[in-house]
């Protein structure tokens, strides 16, 4: 009997969900899909290796379901796919894994507990990732699950990365700044020294832009800095999040709007960044399609913010040789490359435009000082091999 795993990365606003099957040089897909647009209308696709839609259902008025309402319809795809099959365990994203948690680990009821006490730092996303993780354990308690932090990729920061000009006794509480995207960040890593290991080896920034977006500085494929800090929320322009912000206005907000905890939570993550500049939507492909000036204001903050934060990266790498985009933006719009390489220029980028259109891999001309690169991102398969590896310690390590 051939053996499988499943991995499951559940985000802010969708469900993205793969299986592998097991192979002797490796891993190999054995479908994919995804639940998008919840807290809207959720829309379920999977599809078959080969690209074939094997199920489909939408939700036109299923803005009131939440994540977990939607996994009895998930975990009834992935049961009808896994038929016969030996599945060795299930992978999840998990995007916080404080101080403590830095490689892959198999979930028991003390790490659970543990990653319940992260949740007020990844409000977005923590409760849903142990969500996924206690409806599969309700239903096969005893199938092995691995939790994948997206903090993991950024342990190695120096210390004067991590710090806040804060009193020496909130960092050693573990108020300090981790880093996310960690799981796009480390397969785009990976990818680029099989693609470019010259450009590998140098000063690089990868941009991971979608519903959330940041920015991570690496040197010769490890990450030395990120946009984001402590929360999900610091750095980049956002979906629904407003990235960087002065905490003056928290207070401000607080104490002279009367704006209760709870209301500027929900200020800042669910009703700022491109929906709250446009206040069309924050989905990029509306704003794209909109000829509301509104809508072009957002993409221009959007685009100047990644800039501005690019310039700081640079300045921590001490020089730039080449830029990836990955993840749903980065990868599928170029005119939001097109305008953020323009706003960086001055670094020697030249764009190839039609290369950049026609969404070719290596997108900047031949006399560019700087490389570009459109690297499409898999943390679903980062999160198998990571799970492969933890649960499968005699096979040769895969990659």
């Amino acid at each position: 009997m051939s053996q499988a795993v499943a991995c499951i990365n559940a985000g802010s606003s969708s469900i993205k969900f793969a299986l592998f099957m097991l192979g002797k040089d490796g891993v190999e897909p054995a479908g994919a899909g995804k639940i998008e647009g919840i807290g809207t209308a959720p829309h379920l696709i999977a599809r078959e290796p080969d690209g074939r839609i094997s199920t489909e259902r939408r939700w036109p008025q299923g803005a009131a379901l939440s994540h977990e309402a939607l996994f009895g319809d998930l975990l009834g795809w992935m049961r009808e796919h896994l038929t016969g099959q030996e599945v060795i365990g299930i992978g999840h994203r998990v995007v916080h894994g404080g101080t403590h948690f830095f490689a892959p680990a198999i979930v028991d009821d003390a790490l659970l507990e543990a990653l319940d006490a992260l949740s007020p730092l990844a409000p977005l996303h923590q409760p849903h990732n142990l969500a996924a993780i206690r409806a599969i354990r309700a239903v096969a308690p005893d199938l092995p699950q691995v939790a994948c932090f997206d903090t993991a990729f950024h342990h190695g920061h120096a210390d004067l990365a991590t710090r806040f000009a804060l009193p020496r006794a909130l960092h050693d509480e573990g108020v300090r700044r981790y880093g996310f995207h960690g799981l796009s960040y480390d397969y785009v890593s990976r990818r680029l020294r099989e693609l470019d290991p010259g450009l590998a080896a140098g000063r690089v920034i990868a941009a991971h832009l979608g519903n959330g977006a940041s920015l991570c500085a690496m040197l010769a494929g490890t990450s030395v800095d990120s946009s984001m800090g402590f929360t999900a929320l610091e750095g980049l322009m956002m979906g629904t999040r407003c990235g960087t912000l002065d905490p003056g206005v928290i207070l401000y907000l607080l104490q002279q709007k009367g704006v209760s905890a709870a209301e500027v939570e929900d200020l800042l993550y669910h009703r700022s960044g491109l929906l709250g500049v446009s206040g069309i939507s924050g989905d990029m492909r509306d704003l794209l399609a909109s000829a509301d000036p509104h809508a072009r204001e957002a993409i221009d903050l959007f685009t100047w913010r990644i800039a501005r934060e690019a310039g700081a990266l640079v300045s921590t790498l001490g020089g730039l040789d080449g830029i990836v985009f990955t993840a749903g933006i980065g990868e599928n719009a170029p005119q939001v490359r097109a305008l953020v390489c323009e706003r960086l220029a001055w670094l020697g980028i030249e764009l190839d435009h039609a290369a950049n259109r026609g969404h070719a891999p290596l997108i900047n001309t031949s006399a560019s000082r700087v490389a570009v690169r459109v690297i499409p991102t898999d943390e679903e398969r980062m999160i198998a091999l990571h799970m492969i590896n933890l649960l499968l310690p005699t096979r040769e390590e895969v990659a």
